[in-house]
């Protein structure tokens, strides 16, 4: 409410032209979109339709990535997770709605759980939002079977100990659909620690099959 009130006052700047109205624009949306590439989410290297390439192990068997974490999708996601741009998540939400292909009806769209500690500085559940709102506007079922059962956060970790806390990070709760997929839904992949062990959980619990989706990939420094 507060985000909506405040665009009146003070309307948004696009992140990627200046122009005021929206957080990003439908012309520099298009932009991101039309620069997206065939590339595999773990190594980047060129691949086919699957996001994945023949190499990689991973446990999910499709994934879908908007693009590198730079430039213009940088400064949104940076305004939307450390700016309190709460109303992001529909522009951020339109990029990941653009780049997946069409769903099943029965697919399940899951939100990656969010450290507590992160939620509460932030006033809301980042994943949450770009979740709900892609299973929204694509008229699919979203649902919350993940959970963090660790207070650890990665931010400044190592990639190994990124691994190390992803591995123990999360349990499922509630019941769960074993012969529909289910997409996991998360804004940056790293090591993709996260996503990987996320995704393990949802299989271990006996979910069929786990695609994935996010907003970005990014490099360690």
């Amino acid at each position: 409410m507060i985000d909506n009130l405040l665009s009146f006052v003070a309307p948004h700047l696009c992140c990627g032209c200046g122009k005021a109205g929206d957080l990003l624009c439908d012309n520099c949306k298009y932009n991101i979109i039309s620069e997206s590439k065939n590339v595999c989410l773990v190594c980047e290297k060129l691949c086919g339709t699957t996001g994945l390439c023949n190499t990689c192990r991973v446990p999910y068997v499709r994934a879908w990535c908007v693009g590198q974490r730079r430039d213009v999708l940088q400064r949104l996601i940076g305004l939307y997770k450390f700016e309190r741009a709460k109303s992001a998540y529909k522009e951020l939400g339109d990029l990941l709605i653009q780049t997946i292909s069409e769903l099943p009806i029965d697919t399940i769209i899951v939100p990656v759980p969010t450290a507590r500690s992160h939620v509460r500085e932030r006033g809301y559940d980042h994943t949450v939002l770009l979740a709900r709102y892609v299973a929204r506007q694509r008229h699919l079922t979203f649902a919350q079977p993940l959970v963090r059962v660790t207070g650890t956060m990665q931010r400044h970790s190592s990639a190994s100990e990124r691994n190390k806390q992803a591995k123990v990070a999360f349990g499922v709760r509630g019941k769960i659909l074993k012969n529909v997929p289910y997409v996991l839904i998360d804004d940056v992949v790293t090591t993709g620690a996260t996503i990987k062990y996320a995704a393990q959980t949802l299989l271990d619990a006996d979910v069929a099959q786990v695609w994935v989706a996010v907003i970005a990939r990014q490099t360690l420094d």
